[in-house]
């Protein structure tokens, strides 16, 4: 125990002694250590059968642990606590004992945290020992108490440490008592019988061949080619052609990759065998073969990611090349087996040079994953370009239909229907067998094939049937334009002139005739030849105008239903119910039509019928002669007379008699009556002042064009014609008029047959527009002839 004399053994065997002064009476073991250097490595057997010894007949095992021990595997007494437990299971029955671990040399580290790790450690080889199948699931404080304290260093702490060991010695006082270090024990032996019990468990301890340690060279063999197949590890992980080789693959394939790692293994491989050739064979084999399991344990993520490098540059190459293929004009069930097979081919290529000849690496399920990828890649393209080739289709399909049935219904009439199923037939057979032919190249099944053609079809029939439906949704429009063009233009499409000598009933029944026959078109979809009563009906029943009769019941109208016979009722556009009410709207929505035209023809009679008769004529000349003659004879009377008359068309101008008077005539006189003296006090003013202007004017350009006499240029005479325009006695006597003309209300333009219709029959909304104040405009012809003579 002398420390200046060096570090050796100081207890061999086992010593027991009674403990003084500690009551109950208290019998102390004293063990050999389980690392000491004078039994060495060949004679272990003895520290296990102690360990265990004192396990079966102490009620408390003190377990001496430096503190720099706890967390090793060997220093810790791993090993030998789990050799100890489980012999201890088999051979002896269970009894309760404590485990007091003492902590020696005590660092830095709290014992809180220590003492978690410990108990971890005795937990972990509790639960790796067998045991028997009645303690299975026995928990380890069944058998254990697991105490643990500790104790600072002797040497560098002495004080310390002897007053701590006094305290840890007070705790074995009472031991047994409840709540003392093994008061909870169990199977406890007399102590008569304690020597003849202790000689059994000794007996039982040194039979047991469980442990005893294997032979000397057995135990070299084992730890030296350990240390070797290490070493070799060691040089492998940090060989420089492999750590290329490992950098290499990361970011690419590596060519020869097989071949390069086959080599660096084999070289290593060689090297463990040539130190390791002196040892036990058996060892030396074992170890070789976990070395062997280690190093392609190692070496197999770069094997693994070569192969992903592989399978990857596999399936650009099928992309690659199947665009190509395609490219060409080849068909895609073609390019498809054709591109498949290369690829394929040279991964299965690259997988055998990556592997190595030291493994068995089974590359089968990348090469699975492989033909995955590509069928998988297979069918998108095959989606893409189907979806590709059928949007196509319907695009010639929708621009072959769509405009052209829109202008056949446009154009409405008894053959429209079949012009419409001649069309389609003409464009399906035309694109459809062109589709076919195009779907041939991907070798679908013929249902598939057959299945897809159906579905353009449908979506061409789909195309006619919505776009008759889209125009039966503006039936009404489409009815007023066709009526609108049949009744406002002839035969020869030239707008009717409403002179009085047309039949408007005659044509305003063939232009309803035209919208009816429009209605009955779009009234259903005709995709069969059978004939349909639907014209009929309608014409029968609306154009005859039994619509309105009172006599029609419900009983006996044939358009009060919902369905048409012998049509589906998926084709009816328009039900029979809604004909009737979109004729009636329709009828009321024209009848302001017809009577314009009605009332134009009656406005162009009266405009017509304006001059007497030829006897009024000549009753007025014969009976007037003397009243001419006296005109005749006194030129003066002729022009106060046309004064005279000028200045009540002024007048009547500026009032706007015309207007005044479609109120009625009462309304128009007391209008006119209120309007007519500050009418005429405006007019004189104007007149007044517009000739003083006109006067000082012309003054003005006298004087300036005095001492140019001979340049002067003769002006026309003023024409007092009624008729002359305003423009032209402007542009004729511009010297003498600089002033512009005061603007005059312009009055209703003389009766015509489109003016006179349009004052005589007006709706509301032309009435409202008529009475809104009129903007400044020029005034007309025989205004500026009146203005001009004031």
């Amino acid at each position: 125990m002398d420390a200046f004399r060096g570090r050796s053994q100081t207890t061999k065997g086992i010593w027991i002694a009674r403990c003084v002064g500690v009551e109950p009476c208290t019998v102390v073991l004293d063990l050999e250590g389980t690392d000491g250097r004078e039994r060495g490595e060949d004679d272990t057997a003895f520290e296990k059968q102690s360990s265990l010894f004192a396990l079966a007949i102490s009620d408390i095992v003190l377990i001496n642990m430096w503190c720099h021990d706890i967390g090793r595997e060997q220093a810790a007494n791993k090993p030998l606590l789990k050799t100890v437990f489980q012999v201890m299971m088999r051979l002896f029955s269970p009894r309760k004992t404590t485990l007091l671990f003492v902590i020696r040399d005590k660092t830095r580290t709290p014992l809180e945290h220590l003492e978690p790790v410990l108990r971890e450690d005795i937990q972990k080889i509790w639960n790796s020992v067998a045991k028997p199948e009645a303690h299975k699931d026995t928990p380890i404080s069944e058998f254990f108490n697991v105490e643990v304290t500790a104790l600072p260093s002797f040497e560098e702490k002495e004080e310390q440490f002897r007053e701590q060991v006094q305290q840890l010695r007070k705790r074995f006082a009472n031991s047994i008592a409840p709540g003392g270090l093994a008061g909870d024990r169990r199977g406890v032996v007399p102590a008569s019988g304690f020597l003849f019990s202790s000689q059994q468990i000794w007996k039982v301890i040194r039979e047991n061949k469980d442990l005893d340690l294997p032979a000397h060279k057995v135990m070299v063999a084992t730890v030296r080619c350990d240390e070797i197949a290490h070493e070799k590890f060691s040089c492998l992980t940090s060989d420089a052609e492999w750590m290329d080789l490992e950098s290499a693959v990361q970011s690419g394939p590596a060519p020869g990759f097989g071949k390069k790692l086959g080599y660096i293994v084999d070289v290593h491989m060689k090297e463990y065998d040539k130190e390791a050739i002196y040892f036990d064979e058996a060892v030396r084999t074992a170890k070789r073969q976990l070395l062997k399991s280690r190093v392609l344990n190692h070496v197999q993520p770069a094997f693994q990611k070569m192969l992903a490098h592989l399978r990857t540059k596999a399936l650009e190459k099928y992309k690659t090349g199947l665009n190509l293929t395609l490219g060409s004009g080849k068909g895609f069930a073609a390019s498809v087996r054709e591109t498949t097979e290369s690829s394929l081919n040279e991964f299965d290529q690259g997988c055998a040079d990556a592997v190595i000849k030291q493994a068995d690496w089974d590359y089968s399920k990348i090469l699975e994953k492989v033909r995955r990828d590509i069928e998988d890649h297979t069918l998108s393209v095959r989606e893409g370009k189907l979806s590709e080739l059928t949007n196509h289709a319907k695009e010639k399909l929708r621009k072959a239909l769509a405009e052209p049935v829109e202008s056949l219904f446009d154009a409405a009439g008894h053959s429209t229907w079949a012009s419409i199923r001649n069309l389609f037939k003409r464009e399906t057979e035309t694109i459809l067998p062109e589709f076919r032919k195009t779907l041939s190249g991907f070798e679908m099944e013929s249902a598939s094939s057959e299945g897809t053609v159906s579905n353009l079809r449908d979506y061409a029939r789909s195309i006619v049937e919505n776009k008759a439906k889209e125009e039966a949704g503006n039936v009404l429009i489409h009815m007023k334009e066709r009526f609108t063009t049949v009744f406002s233009h002839d035969k020869d499409s030239i707008p009717r002139v409403w002179t009085g000598k047309e039949d408007v009933r005659a044509i305003a029944k063939d232009a309803r005739s035209a919208a009816l026959q429009l209605l009955s078109v779009m009234a259903a979809i005709r995709w069969d030849e059978k004939p349909d009563r639907i014209e009929n009906i309608l014409t029968s029943t609306l154009l005859d105008g039994s619509v309105t009769s009172k006599a029609a019941n419900a009983s006996g109208d044939p358009l009060a239903s919902t369905t048409w016979e012998d049509v589906p009722p998926k084709y009816t556009l328009i039900t029979p119910s809604q004909c009737k009410s979109l004729w009636k709207q329709f009828k009321s929505e024209t009848e302001f039509t017809i009577t314009q035209a009605v009332s134009t023809q009656q406005a162009h009679k009266r405009g017509n019928g304006r001059l007497p008769p030829p006897w009024a004529m000549v009753a007025i000349a014969v009976l007037g002669f003397n009243e001419i003659m006296v005109l005749l004879r006194n030129p003066i009377y002729m022009f106060l007379l046309f004064v005279g008359y000028l200045l009540v068309k002024a007048l009547a101008v500026q009032l706007d008699i015309h207007r005044e008077f479609q109120n009625g005539v009462v309304p128009g006189i007391i209008s006119v009556s209120a309007k007519l003296v500050p009418t005429l006090q405006n007019l004189l003013n104007k007149v007044a002042t517009d000739q003083q202007q006109h006067g000082n004017h012309h003054h003005q350009e006298a004087a300036a064009e005095a001492p140019q006499p001979q340049q002067q240029q003769q002006l026309p005479p003023l024409l007092l014609s009624p008729r002359s325009p305003m423009s032209e006695l402007q542009r004729q006597h511009m010297p003498f008029s600089r002033v512009p003309l005061s603007p005059v209300r312009k009055a209703a333009p003389p009766s015509s047959s489109s003016s006179t219709s349009s004052s005589t029959v007006s709706s509301p909304r032309n009435i409202s527009e008529d009475q809104k104040p009129s903007p400044t405009v020029e005034p007309d012809n025989e205004s500026n002839s009146a203005y001009s003579i004031v």
